[in-house]
């Protein structure tokens, strides 16, 4: 670890200077004027995040979507006055009334972050340590993009190479998912990986000695980074100087991602409040802000004091942002015209839009024959590989239970890697057992453009993956989660490892769609429907969950149905239906099987497939109908976990066979018989429901 003196050449004027420290006071202002907040984080960190935005980053606040653009990401969301003075400063497009406005209903600036509705915001932060592992993300999905678009270019001289920078907290890093992500990080060796650490001392509960002793810059020295401390002013504040130097010198260092540690004063230099917890998450109050205003040379009886001279200062941001991307413009065009294929590739995969052909590669399994379909996703996705070269992904190191091996002879490595498939723009991602942090990944590659990625592990682990789902559908990140062994069917593995209560659960996150498919060409017509919802044609994205079996089920013939998310897989015979059976994943051959008995019995008996229920819901009103005739009262659901999702669909007449309780440890078929998934259970079901709609 190494400490960096001050020996810059970073211009830094007077204006500069006043510039920090008119952020510094409208985060105060901003705090005072709402009542609630977190002013202090926001005033120690003005000087890193001037540097960053003013004399750091290649970024063009005219054009925040640019392809070749640095990204910033602020893990630590809840100093998100940190982020947007400085989008308000450089002109992203934030102005004074914004601050003002700032975590009001309607405002462009929420108590934390969001992506998508504040230009300049990179990615939704606020749950700790998000951030870090979305950092980390951007970092590996710049390296992908690289090797689709520009592979031999010598190393800083491509058009598609950058920097993504991250500032974190103390409580971003004690977070486990910061943990995860800094280990692949480490392992990766993602040089274009700059994650600034606001080392204050400081979490609500006071003195983090409370909580934490360990020496975190050896921690990441241990984990493979590139390690710097900045030492602060000797009155205490950010050393602009010494952390130019700091950056400059990480931007350098290729192999390995850089970590650079700040020492920052909490609430800097606020007379009374500083170095304390309460200026952590609270509203200094006037007479401290006062205080700080006039320390720092500003009128006490003003608020939201902007200097015309700081504005115009810092608005030059805008020509410096103009200048750098038109430099960037002819290296691009050089590419361009050097690499007519590719770049016809990159204007595709920009609009994105899929290739020409790519479904008829999509494989049609044979009926009647029995497959996992797990391993008829895994039979998708190397279908698919070949022609879709945005796609990749892999799985928390169970990738030969997952079936998400895309490309066996590839796998996304750094260069010294000893392994014979590694290669730094590989196909295949090893994210280890680092479930957490997989999904924050994902969030981070998706947030980066230019990719389309999936991630598998077990539907179980899916707990804790939940954060970072939650904040996929937040975001309306087009990510596919591929969870397998998704009922009691896994078996012998016993209730630690069998999802009851996951499929419900997931359900309740608004804008996740669930997919659990009934058999292999369920599986390929749910990839199908997945893979057109990521294009931009669909509108707004959405995350999937694409749910599979371990063991194999019956194969039925291709249905279209299934990419509206419900349909009728086997009509009533006799008659009109006078039950209906609602199955998903495998238990729809149960519902096939009662069907057969309750045929036999004369009781004209439809089953509805309905892999997706949000898919469904999308439908009109007429087609649902169609599928679910609200004139049959007599209807049964069959799903193997907890039926919370189906009360809707089955009513005051229906019945539900699911399981309430956790499961055991035995063969899955032992277990469907046990716990009531069978044809004769479900075929009396369906006459009690009978009996009670026609009472």
């Amino acid at each position: 670890m190494s400490t960096k003196p001050t020996t810059t050449d970073l211009e830094w004027t007077e204006w500069d200077q006043r510039a920090v420290d008119t952020a510094r006071v409208l985060a105060a202002d901003a705090v005072q004027k709402v009542g609630n907040g977190h002013p202090g984080t926001a005033m120690s960190l003005a000087p890193a995040a001037y540097t960053l935005f003013q004399k750091v980053m290649r970024h063009d606040p005219a054009d925040p979507d640019w392809v070749g653009r640095d990204r910033f990401v602020l893990s630590a969301g809840h100093s998100s006055l940190t982020l947007y003075t400085q989008l308000y400063l450089a002109g992203f497009g934030l102005e004074l009334d914004d601050l003002k406005a700032f975590r009001t209903w309607g405002s462009k600036t929420p108590g934390h972050p969001e992506y998508g509705h504040t230009v300049g915001v990179e990615t939704t932060t606020g749950p700790l340590g998000q951030g870090v592992a979305n950092a980390v993300g951007m970092a590996m999905a710049a390296r992908y993009e690289r090797g689709l678009f520009d592979p031999e270019a010598a190393e800083g001289e491509s058009p598609f190479d950058h920097f993504v920078y991250c500032i974190a907290g103390d409580g971003c890093l004690q977070e486990g998912i910061s943990a995860e992500a800094s280990s692949l990080a480490g392992h990766q060796k993602l040089g274009n990986l700059v994650l600034l650490w606001d080392d204050n001392h400081i979490s609500i509960e006071g003195d983090t000695e409370t909580a934490v002793s360990e020496d975190t810059a050896k921690r990441y020295e241990a984990y493979g980074w590139h390690v710097q401390r900045v030492a602060p002013k000797p009155d205490g504040d950010l050393d602009p100087h010494a952390l130019y130097d700091a950056i400059e010198e990480a931007k350098k260092v290729t192999d390995r991602p850089s970590f650079i540690a700040m020492r920052s004063i909490i609430a800097w230099p606020a007379p009374n409040a500083q170095n304390t917890e309460a200026a952590h998450g609270s509203a200094l109050g006037d007479d401290e802000v006062a205080a700080t205003k006039r320390v720092l040379g500003f009128d006490p009886e003003q608020t939201f004091e902007v200097s015309d001279e700081v504005i115009g200062h810092t608005r030059e941001a805008l020509k410096r942002g103009a200048e750098a991307k038109a430099e960037w413009e002819k290296s691009f065009q050089q590419w361009r015209d050097n690499n007519p294929e590719r770049a016809a590739e990159f204007d595709r995969i920009a609009a994105g839009e899929l290739p020409a052909g790519w479904e008829e590669k999509l494989p049609v399994f044979e009926p009647g024959k029995a497959v996992a379909t797990r391993a008829a996703s895994g039979k998708v996705l190397q279908a698919l590989g070949g022609v879709i070269p945005e796609l990749w992904g892999g799985s928390a190191d169970l990738a030969g239970s997952n079936n998400t091996t895309i490309d066996k002879t590839s796998s996304f490595l750094p260069a010294g890697n000893p392994l014979p498939e590694a290669d730094p723009y590989g196909r295949t991602v090893h994210f280890g057992i680092r479930e957490h942090s997989m999904a924050a990944e994902m969030n981070g590659i998706a947030l980066h453009g230019n990719t389309r990625v999936y991630g598998g592990t077990f539907l179980v682990f899916s707990d804790y993956m939940r954060n970072a789902v939650r904040l996929s559908a937040l975001m309306h990140l087009p990510v596919t989660y591929v969870w397998t062994h998704d009922s009691i069917g896994l078996g012998e593995d016993g209730p630690t490892h069998q999802p009851v209560e996951h499929l419900a659960s997931l359900r309740a996150i608004p804008g996740l769609n669930i997919v659990r498919p009934a058999d292999a060409n369920e599986t390929a017509i749910a990839w199908r429907e997945i893979l057109k919802r990521w294009t931009k044609e669909f509108g707004k994205g959405a995350p999937h969950g694409l749910v599979l079996t371990r063991q194999g089920v019956p194969t039925y013939e291709p249905n279209e149905g299934a990419a509206r998310g419900g349909y009728v897989l086997l009509e009533a015979e006799g008659g009109n239906p006078q039950v209906v059976l609602i199955a998903t994943g495998s238990e729809v051959h149960v519902a096939v099987e009662a069907r057969e008995q309750l045929q036999a019995d004369g009781v004209p008996t439809r089953v509805v497939s309905m892999p997706s229920v949000e898919w469904f819901e999308e439908q009109d009103q007429g087609y649902r109908d169609s599928v679910l005739p609200p004139s049959v009262r007599a209807r049964v659901s069959v799903e193997a976990g907890i039926g919370l999702t189906w009360h809707k669909y089955v009513g005051d007449a229906g019945r539900i066979v699911s399981l309430e309780h956790f499961g055991a440890s035995a063969d899955g078929k032992v277990l469907f018989r046990e716990y009531g998934f069978t044809a004769e259970n479900v075929a009396a079901q369906a006459r009690e429901s009978l009996a009670a709609a026609q009472r």
